[in-house]
């Protein structure tokens, strides 16, 4: 009976994992990061009298939370002392039919949204995924955070507002942001500037994470002209050797660029009415690490 027991918690905790994996990343940005968490909420699952749960996964979702609370808690000094803009590492894909698909698409992992989180406190974060990825009472979510429900409820309120704020207002369909970006990957490759400024929002930011490892920008950039011509200027200092290739990051159409057949960046893109607005430029070698060979 025992066997067949941790039988029955091996399928329940596979069947969870991906979920698992997009609440820990969520909250801390970073594939090692939430691997070691939904590894520790395995290890928590097992000694746990399972016979006594509600519901399994409204209790391995809020582990899971709670560990990976704990960890953004002890990595606050490293990202304060970051060099730069602190951007999640990417997750790219570039099959979309790999195993990996459905852990990374389990729920909203757009860097839009991570950006939108990044502007949260912990405690704010975490009640907005509970309450809006997992639909969480609000005292469950008080519970978690070892406050009223009152405040969770502000809580939640506060970051949904700051979230609305950050995140686009309508999401183009997966057809319409490849169309879109491959008539940008063009222009970027024939360093067409006013191809690529009529791709752009008049407004467009550019967001760039370089670590302190690699030249970057420590602050947002913006307008279609000045970002158009960072594009120029790569294909002009390195004619002949930037090759771009479309993949998928985060759940959404991105594009990869090289330089010398190595990475060079992982580019996601915000993108409203029909244009971009927002690109999100992953330099730092370290994020970059994982990213599959093309």
């Amino acid at each position: 009976m025992h066997q067949q027991d941790d039988m029955a918690a091996e399928v329940i905790f596979a069947r969870l994992r991906a979920r698992l994996f997009s609440a820990a990343y969520r909250m801390l940005g970073t594939r090692a990061d939430a691997e070691d968490v939904v590894q520790d909420a395995w290890l928590r699952w097992q000694a746990a009298d399972r016979a006594r749960l509600r519901s399994a996964e409204a209790w391995l979702v809020t582990v899971t939370t709670r560990l990976a609370l704990d960890r953004l808690r002890e990595r606050k000094a490293e990202r304060e002392s970051y060099i730069g803009t602190w951007l999640p590492e990417p997750l790219v894909e570039l099959d979309e039919n790999t195993p990996e698909t459905a852990a990374e698409l389990a729920s909203d992992v757009s860097l839009a949204l991570l950006w939108a989180l990044e502007r949260l406190g912990a405690e704010e974060r975490a009640a907005f995924l509970l309450r809006q990825a997992f639909d969480q009472d609000y005292s469950d979510i008080a519970a978690l955070l070892q406050t009223s429900e009152a405040n969770s409820r502000q809580l939640v309120h506060r970051a949904q507002k700051k979230v609305v704020e950050e995140s686009p207002r309508f999401r183009p369909t997966p057809q319409a942001h490849r169309a879109l970006l491959a008539a940008f990957m063009q222009a970027a490759r024939n360093a067409d500037r006013e191809a690529m400024k009529a791709l752009l929002s008049p407004e467009v930011r550019l967001v760039s994470d370089g670590g302190g490892k690699v030249p970057s920008f420590h602050r947002i950039l913006r307008g279609a002209g000045r970002i158009a011509g960072l594009y120029w200027a790569a294909e002009h200092a390195y004619p002949g050797q930037v090759r771009y290739r479309m993949a998928r990051i985060n759940g959404e159409p991105g594009l990869l660029r090289y330089v010398n057949d190595m990475i060079e960046s992982t580019q996601s893109f915000h993108i409203e009415d029909g244009r971009i607005a927002t690109v999100f430029v992953v330099r730092n070698p370290d994020k970059l690490a994982r990213v599959p060979v093309a």
